[in-house]
């Protein structure tokens, strides 16, 4: 059976990623999270905002499929594939070139009163720029 947290890291990736809903992330962060591993480290619903617009800019189809998930006491650790088509420039890499990608990625956050105040993100940052022919 899966826990509160579990289920909220659930509902975080279909819901602000797969669903693209950005608002989402009101009701899931707290206003002072602090979320480490993305562009400018984003505090907050309203920064982590900014980096999402940029990414689904990216990638318009993103889509991510939560593979393992574990959980030691108020941390969750979660692997997951992240699948879009490269379309944009919203992440500033001039030379991309546009197609598919897949890679993997990790996340560790930590829960209290069930919403995230912190978090870690680690991607194949090369895997997916080499699938982008940067290099």
């Amino acid at each position: 059976m899966s826990s509160k947290n579990k289920m909220l890291m659930r509902r975080w990736f279909e819901e602000v990623w797969n669903q693209g809903k950005a608002e989402a992330a009101d009701s899931m962060l707290m206003a002072d999270a602090r979320i480490y591993g993305l562009v400018d480290d984003p505090i907050g619903p309203d920064g982590f905002k900014v980096f999402h617009a940029k990414f689904r800019s990216a990638f318009p189809d993103v889509q991510i499929e939560v593979k393992d998930m574990l959980e030691e006491g108020n941390l969750i650790a979660v692997r997951f594939t992240c699948k879009g088509t490269y379309r944009g420039t919203g992440l500033d890499v001039p030379t991309a070139k546009a197609g598919p990608v897949s890679f993997d990625g990790m996340a560790f956050a930590i829960v209290e009163g069930e919403r995230v105040t912190k978090c870690w993100n680690v991607i194949d940052q090369a895997g997916m720029l080499k699938q982008l022919g940067v290099f």
